[in-house]
């Protein structure tokens, strides 16, 4: 059943990342018929007005992050999950019908409002992740369910264009995602548990080896762990992780947004118009993921290396080369675009070794607090994307100057680079003081249960005297 719960982990970033990423293609079937269906509206909406829809989705995404690993802490990740999975799905369902009413203005609501739903899920996730994963196999499961990125991208780039020139048209997207995440809401009400001691289906044996590999009291799933704030945010490694993650989403956004525009406009290429070239990055993402997943699987079966230098050799991995990258793409003519290509992909696919080398600490750090955790970082690390584009549009006043776009590379090659030697340095995979079910407990309150449990060893002492010493009166009286 724990493997179970990861298939079901990773169809859901599969079929969010469908309905979230489909949008690219549905803007353009919606503006320019002619491409796709003629027979369904189209709309005359200036670029602007484009952008305000392509990033209305992440308006609502960067704010539910903290409030989604708080409500699966609270609720649990079955109930919080599939809601906001289901709300998503009427969402996506509705969407012909708003947009062709309200315009523009009615798809950023829309895609807004999605953006609030699918932004508690990650936290969800890593929070099912810490109680169903036995930590020897805590790497596979969470990279196993976090390949859904990938995949989902993948599908997305590649499904989303035969729905909308198929019979369905540009409505056919909205109502494939919405299909599929209602599919998804079915299997994950019937099979998904909070813990390994709720589910229906699980063996006694299974139930046995995950709550015995998680360490912790018997009555711990119906404890509510108060939670540590000032700890975690004193936490050396946490604050690593934190930074790590700010640095990974910084780069990445350079990698994904401005590389095919450094490379349209110095190197005259149409990448975006190019499918191929378009879906190439995210295969070689979804390919190298599982690379990453079992070279790490090896290494810590054979005990080759502490799941601490699992995690900064791959965030290493992920972090160094697509530095290196970046700056050699910088240095590339029109000569060179068959290597520019290469680095792009390669860059972009030996990425993916973040999920295990950082993504996934949160629960190493603290798994009681992993939703928590993971609901801190992805809010502030999300901001990055939004804030790395302005950075460029200072930078760069002209698209085709070599240099300035040299200087945007630098920038995130440090980033990437700093970011990965702050997590190298103070960094680890060990569960933190923070963690403990009674950290927080009070200390007159500890103080007094020890009392209580020495008064209770002295009573025993003494009444076992007195029984012995019945015994031994009694022996003299028989004699």
């Amino acid at each position: 059943m724990r493997h179970m719960q990861t298939l079901l982990l990773f169809l859901n970033i599969v079929v969010v990342y469908i309905s979230r990423l489909n949008i690219g293609v549905a803007v353009v079937a919606m503006t320019n018929a002619e491409t796709t269906n003629p027979d369904f509206p189209e709309f005359d909406w200036s670029e602007k007005q484009i952008s305000y829809i392509l990033s209305s989705f992440y308006w609502g995404y960067v704010f539910t992050q903290f409030p989604g690993g708080a409500l699966s802490k609270r609720f649990g990740a079955k109930i919080t999950m599939g809601l906001a999975t289901f709300f998503s799905a009427i969402l996506s369902a509705v969407t012909p019908v708003s947009v062709t009413w309200g315009g523009w203005k009615a798809f950023c609501v829309i895609r807004g409002l999605q953006g609030l739903f699918q932004g508690m899920l990650f936290p969800c996730i890593h929070e099912h992740l810490a109680k169903w994963s036995p930590l020897q196999e805590r790497n596979r499961l969470g990279a196993l369910s976090h390949t859904g990125i990938e995949c989902g991208t993948v599908l997305a780039l590649g499904i989303t264009g035969l729905i909308a020139g198929g019979p369905m048209g540009w409505p056919g997207i909205s109502y494939v995602s919405a299909a599929l995440c209602f599919a998804w809401c079915l299997l994950w009400f019937v099979f998904a548990a909070n813990n390994a001691t709720e589910s229906r289906f699980i063996k006694e044996a299974e139930k046995s080896y995950i709550e015995s590999s998680l360490e912790h009291a018997d009555d711990f799933h119906k404890k509510k762990i108060p939670i540590p704030w000032k700890a975690i945010w004193l936490s050396v490694p946490f604050n690593a992780l934190l930074l790590a993650r700010c640095a990974e989403g910084w780069g990445l956004a350079t990698l994904q947004a401005q590389i095919p525009s450094y490379l349209n406009g110095v190197l005259d290429m149409e990448i975006k118009s190019n499918a191929l070239f378009s879906a190439l990055p995210f295969l070689a993402m979804w390919v190298m993921s599982y690379v990453y997943l079992i070279s790490a699987d090896i290494l810590q079966r054979r005990k080759i290396l502490t799941l601490s230098a699992i995690r900064k050799t791959m965030n290493s991995f992920a972090f160094w080369i697509p530095a290196v990258g970046l700056v050699a793409i910088g240095f590339l003519d029109s000569d060179s675009k068959t290597w520019a290509i290469i680095l792009m992909t390669l860059s972009v696919g030996v990425n993916s070794g973040a999920t295990i080398g950082s993504s996934l600490n949160s629960i190493d750090l603290s798994p009681n607090h992993a939703g928590i955790l993971m609901g801190i970082v992805n809010t502030i690390a999300n901001f990055m994307p939004l804030f790395s584009p302005l950075v460029v549009g200072v930078i760069v006043t002209d698209s085709s100057n070599r240099t300035q776009w040299q200087i945007v590379f630098a920038i995130s090659a440090v980033v990437f680079f700093v970011g990965n030697l702050v997590y190298i340095i103070w960094g680890t995979a060990v569960s933190q003081p923070w963690d403990a079910e009674d950290y927080l407990m009070p200390k007159d309150a500890e103080s007094s249960s020890k009392e209580n449990d020495n008064t209770q060893s002295a009573s025993g002492y003494t009444n076992k005297a007195v029984e012995i010493a019945d015994n031994s009166e009694d022996g003299v009286k028989e004699n």
